[in-house]
């Protein structure tokens, strides 16, 4: 009795050896496919995993991969007034509208998610809404700022956006809105683009409505009040209307 015992708990023993060992195994290779997709991504064009979705359903997807030089300054400035003021100045995590959320009374009411916390799940992670996937974000947007400079995350974040059904990135929102190149995009139009971020699927920048009316209108007043931002985004060499 006493061998048969014996034996069982050496058999569960190795059941759990073999699970843990292939545990591991699964963590270093996605630790290495991050840090690899890192690396990669800071010269390579970028999909999303939403378009990775759409591809591998045969879902069609507009998109068009444009370098920042080619997005007009007013969109990148609309952007970064809309989503995420202190862009320039955090390391990934804006700490300030961080806490601010958590120590909201009534529980948190808005998100915190800066334009590199939100690349990180764009290309990296998933759409869904977890407290898995926000902890995820944190801990990865901390990674790519210091793999990528500023700019490089803004020229990702501008090209992997969702502007609408299966409408990627700027220069196909651009086109599909306003037929003209996202390098040409005036102000306004920036605006309702920006606008349009929170809720791309419903929101039309090329036939806003009132709500939208609304936010490209604060977008536009945060605009003027963000300042310059130096070398931290806008290209020398963007054209703008």
């Amino acid at each position: 009795m006493t061998v048969v015992v014996s034996r069982e708990r050496s058999r569960r023993r190795g059941i759990i050896s073999r699970v843990v060992g292939w545990c591991y195994r699964i963590l270093v290779s996605l630790v290495l496919l991050l840090a690899l997709g890192l690396v990669l991504y800071r010269f390579v064009p970028v999909p999303s995993t939403l378009m990775l979705g759409r591809w591998l359903t045969f879902k069609p997807v507009e998109r068009e991969w444009v370098p920042l030089e080619q997005i007009s300054p007013n969109l990148i400035r609309a952007v970064i007034a809309s989503e995420d003021q202190r862009f320039c100045s955090h390391a990934g995590v804006d700490w300030i509208e961080l806490n601010s959320v958590l120590d909201d009374e009534d529980g948190p009411s808005r998100g915190a998610s800066t334009l590199t916390m939100q690349t990180a799940k764009n290309v990296f992670l998933w759409p869904d809404r977890s407290y898995i996937r926000k902890g995820l974000e944190i801990p990865l947007a901390m990674l790519i700022e210091l793999v990528w400079p500023k700019r490089r995350v803004i020229e990702v974040y501008l090209n992997v956006a969702e502007w609408g059904d299966g409408i990627f990135g700027a220069e196909a929102a651009s086109q599909h809105y306003f037929h003209k190149p996202a390098a040409r995009l005036t102000p306004a139009e920036a605006a309702r683009l920006a606008g349009a971020l929170p809720n791309p699927i419903l929101r039309n920048p090329a036939k806003p409505s009132r709500a939208l009316q609304s936010a490209a209108g604060r977008v536009q007043r945060r605009t003027i009040q963000l300042g310059p931002l130096g070398d931290c985004a806008i290209p020398s060499g963007g054209k703008a209307d």
